[in-house]
């Protein structure tokens, strides 16, 4: 089966529409916590769950041989060399207490390179959506970065995670990140953040703890919008750090990070 990035694309957009209707239209009155993860602040409802099995459902009536990374447990190697990466619900919390910022995000990652990605806020109502090497759109607009400000000017995103040795870790870098800059905003979902600094409501963003759902789409829609997705010291973007803006701010957002160990993570080791 052919993997065109454009009809990968096409699909990503097109479930991720639809599991956004399904956990708006089809929210139960009293949604409770199914489950929780990590922690017992890191939750699972139902929805979650039903959004996601929806996304591999019609995924896989379409291209029966892709494989599936899925953060509610979906998971399939698959024969064709594409592997979705579905996050069913980025902002579990805000949508269980109906905080209008959580997203359904989905990514095709070909090999290691995602090549296509839909975030979609059902609540809004906007969809962004990148083509790897070729661009980042919000709702057909498309999306480039202007020069960012200087680090003091700059409005910084960012997330914390759920344990609470790496939450009480991630307040300490904060507390001297947040005088060096204009403000910090914290909006409780990783794929809404990025698409935030590709559509230029922000200017930087860092978090630490991401999983490849988290980050893959946003990630792709960040860097075709022209910012420099990275991690510290050389590294890829990934679990220990996620640093993205348009140059030259996000060389001094690394050079700060790196200065504070803001990688180093507290739950090494156990």
């Amino acid at each position: 089966m052919s993997a065109d990035p454009r009809e990968l694309l096409a699909l990503a957009e097109e479930v991720a529409r639809e599991a956004g209707r399904l956990i708006v239209d089809e929210r139960p009155r009293g949604l409770a916590v199914s489950a929780t993860k990590t922690t017992s602040t890191d939750i699972v409802t139902e929805m979650d769950q039903r959004a996601e099995q929806l996304v591999v459902d019609r995924i896989t009536a379409a291209r029966p041989d892709d494989g599936f990374l899925g953060e509610e447990g979906a998971a399939r190697e698959g024969s064709s060399g594409v592997t979705w990466v579905i996050d069913p619900i980025d902002g579990t919390v805000n949508y269980l207490y109906e905080i209008p910022a959580y997203a359904v995000s989905v990514a095709a990652r070909v090999g290691d390179d995602v090549v296509a990605g839909a975030v979609v806020n059902p609540v809004s109502g906007e969809v962004w959506t990148a083509l790897g090497g070729e661009g980042a759109w919000l709702d057909g607009r498309r999306l480039r970065l202007a020069d960012p400000p200087p680090l003091e000017m700059a409005l910084v995103a960012t997330g914390f995670g759920y344990d609470p040795r790496r939450r009480a870790r991630q307040a300490q870098v904060l507390e001297v990140i947040l005088p060096l800059v204009r403000d910090v905003r914290r909006v409780g979902a990783a794929s809404l953040d990025l698409c935030a600094l590709a559509t230029g409501r922000v200017d930087a963003y860092y978090e630490q703890g991401l999983k490849p759902w988290d980050l893959a789409a946003g990630g792709l829609i960040a860097a075709e919008a022209g910012a420099t997705v990275t991690g510290l010291h050389g590294r890829p973007a990934g679990e220990p750090l996620v640093v993205a803006a348009r140059k030259p701010l996000v060389g001094a957002l690394v050079g700060l990070l790196e200065g504070l160990d803001a990688d180093a993570d507290p739950l090494a080791g156990g």
